[in-house]
């Protein structure tokens, strides 16, 4: 077999049985790849998480169409850590057809626990290796061995200088590799076998990206006068002490052939920053520029041409994992950002490049989402990859210390490019901060009432078809979350149009020592974005002058003070679009979005849709049957004819990959 999925997959042949049944206690079915190859064969699918909600999707999607007579094929999940399907109702037990899989049967002869704590989009690798090296039965430290090598591409023998493990935490931290604890425990075990290392944090600059991002800025000046004392220029004789944050050694080898490669991007991208430094008329003309502070105009246009080129050769392909979509997103918001702070003139020398790229970038994600959103909503919840998929993983977080308290604040509206706008003025007033940033995906159609109200109730909008259209229910949806997880009602809150005029009471409610969640809504953005007449940059602006008030800072604070766990997200992002026409449809649309329409049925949706051929009929993926979109054109939407506008609710990369932030304090 060429993968590990066909051993999985030649078990659903088409039309094989209407309903299957399948025992999966390693969520191997919950895989992109997988869930892609069974839906390529006709298969639907439902993980068992539990009787209610099952039961609803089971009856009204698929009894009721086979009592039709319609022709379906379904297969139930259940991730039972028995490997067995004696969880599953008794009614499903007699008519279905019964499978199971395991990690152990596809590796036989690497250890379980080990290879079952790896991310399942790393056994790809693992299968080939397996194939192709053979080794025979493996204990769990020969396992971990084998699983460095030949999946993360590092061998502990072979990093005998600083060069060497420089490269391989670069290589793993700007990939935002996911890599097991027990992995990282032997990878450092063997390295201190050795006294080459002793006096770095191993520890600490494995596991923590953002303590080695620091570490690394933190010795890229003392880097940047080592570069200069190599000419004639007098250095740091008496000059201001380097403040250290993360210990270490202090001299890096950033010249270092297999590190500058790396330099570049980590500059580019926005992963360091560049400094200023006495001689930076001279170093910027060397390779090291890109680290330097120079003219403001000068810095952002060598950004810019390095980040089209990265982009450029980093567009995910059709068949990526959801994770190359989150990589891109994060420099594609960076190119944003600095297009919105140049100059007309800088940037109408750009907007032909610009403009081709986007159009490949709106192609690429509309290409690829269809083949995999539907995916997407199934997978494991930790890490998050969609929205609905946070109150799973804030639960499995509040499990693990019953006396967490966590507050989940979702800021409606909210762009990647915006957040990277406020978390630089946030950074500015607050230094102390520290932000870990990752990301999700919204919901399709990218409107609060879907995307917010997934958010809050984390479930699927199909399991709140009578308040898709609202946000009036997620009060509810969020206080029965945390319910069913075995907290009281006054242990939990919510509260909604969170503001500086709030805040006094949004204190209060957070003060009472019972509290262990909350749910926060702050919709400025959204305002900013609704009420917008200047287009993206004008956005851009709006937004920063919001961040750099002290509102959102002392809310921060105030959470961060009581103890909380602080995560910062939002239900969609924005984009600025042309105006194609307003449809002519009268009564019959449920919702009237500028990006998206919203029908009852699909005669009324085609009708509207032969006015604009070129917007795309979406399916009802994770939706009610009878919410059915028809979503604008690419950057466009539906106001009148040349009007610019900035709206959401289509499927732009900007309005569906989110920020998800995790807030601390430099000294948690």
């Amino acid at each position: 077999m060429n993968s590990w999925r066909d051993q999985i997959l030649k078990e659903f042949p088409p039309k094989v049985a209407r309903l299957t049944l399948v025992a999966d206690p390693d969520g191997l079915l919950l895989e992109e790849g997988i869930l892609e190859g069974i839906r390529e064969r006709g298969f639907e699918l439902i993980p068992f998480e539990d009787h209610i909600s099952f039961r609803y999707v089971y009856e009204s999607q698929f009894r009721s169409r086979w009592d039709r007579g319609e022709h379906t094929e379904l297969v139930v999940v259940l991730r039972s850590e028995t490997g067995d399907l004696g969880g599953l109702p008794f009614d499903l037990l007699q008519a279905g057809r019964k499978l199971s899989f395991n990690l152990g049967d596809i590796f036989p002869n690497l250890s379980y626990p080990v290879v079952t704590a790896l991310d399942r989009g790393e056994l790809d690798a693992l299968y080939e290796a397996q194939r192709g090296h053979a080794p025979g039965q493996l204990g769990d430290n020969a396992t971990k061995e084998f699983v460095l090598r030949h999946v993360f591409e590092i061998a502990p023998e072979l990093i005998k200088q600083p060069s060497d493990l420089l490269r391989v935490l670069l290589r793993r931290h700007y990939r935002g590799q996911r890599i097991p604890q027990a992995l990282d425990e032997r990878f450092i075990k063997l390295l201190r076998q050795s006294a080459h290392f002793n006096e770095w944090p191993l520890e600490r600059l494995a596991a923590d990206r953002e303590a080695f991002f620091t570490f690394l800025q933190e010795r890229w000046p003392i880097f940047l006068d080592r570069e200069a004392s190599k000419g004639t220029y007098s250095v740091r004789e008496n000059g201001k002490p380097y403040g250290m944050t993360i210990e270490g050694p202090i001299d890096l080898p950033f010249d270092h052939h297999d590190i500058r490669v790396y330099v570049d991007n980590l500059f580019t991208e926005g992963l360091l920053h560049s400094v200023q430094h006495d001689h930076a008329d001279a170093l910027s003309k060397t390779w090291v520029g890109i680290g330097i502070r120079t003219a403001p105009n000068e810095d952002r246009a060598r950004r810019v041409g390095k980040l089209i080129e990265n982009l450029r050769a980093a567009l995910p392909a059709d068949d990526a994992k959801h994770t190359e979509w989150f990589h891109f997103a994060r420099g594609w918001a960076e190119l944003i950002v600095l297009l919105h702070e140049q100059s007309e003139t800088a940037a109408g020398e750009l907007l032909a490049q610009i403009k081709a790229l986007r159009s490949r970038v709106d192609n690429g994600f509309t290409a690829w989402l269809l083949k995999r959103f539907a995916g997407l909503i199934n997978l494991p919840p930790a890490p998050p990859v969609m929205l609905h998929h946070l109150p799973r993983f804030l639960a499995r977080q509040a499990e693990e210390n019953r006396q967490a308290k966590i507050a989940l604040i979702v800021v409606d509206g909210l762009a990647m490019d915006q957040w990277l706008v406020i978390r630089d003025a946030l950074v500015s007033k607050k230094p102390g901060f520290r932000f870990r940033d990752q990301a999700v995906f919204a919901w399709v159609p990218s409107l609060t009432s879907v995307s917010r109200q997934a958010a809050f109730a984390g479930k699927a909008p199909v399991f709140f078809p009578d308040s898709i259209l609202t946000t009036d229910k997620e009060a509810v949806l969020w206080s029965q979350f945390w319910l069913d997880h075995g907290y009281t009602t006054d242990q939990v809150v919510y509260i909604k149009g969170v503001d500086a005029a709030s805040l006094e009471s949004v204190v209060e409610a957070l003060s009472y020592p019972q509290v262990r969640i909350a749910g926060l809504v702050v919709d400025k953005v959204d305002k900013i974005m609704h009420g917008m007449e200047m287009g993206a940059a004008g956005m851009h602006n709006q937004v920063a002058q919001w961040a750099k008030q002290p509102y959102l800072t002392n809310l921060l604070e105030v959470l961060l003070d009581r103890g909380f766990w602080v995560y910062l997200t939002s239900d969609h992002g924005n984009i600025e679009a042309e105006g194609c026409g307003r449809p002519a449809e009268g009564a019959v649309a449920d919702l009237r979005g500028e990006r998206v329409r919203v029908y009852p049925d699909t005669i009324l949706r085609r009708k509207v849709k032969e006015q604009f051929p070129a917007a795309l009929e979406w399916g009802s993926i994770g939706l009610p049957e009878d919410y059915l979109s028809l979503l604008a054109p690419p950057r466009q939407a539906f106001v009148q004819h040349g009007k610019r506008s900035v709206v959401h609710g289509g499927i732009s990369i900007e309005e569906l990959i989110v920020p998800l932030v995790r807030v601390e304090r430099m000294d948690e």
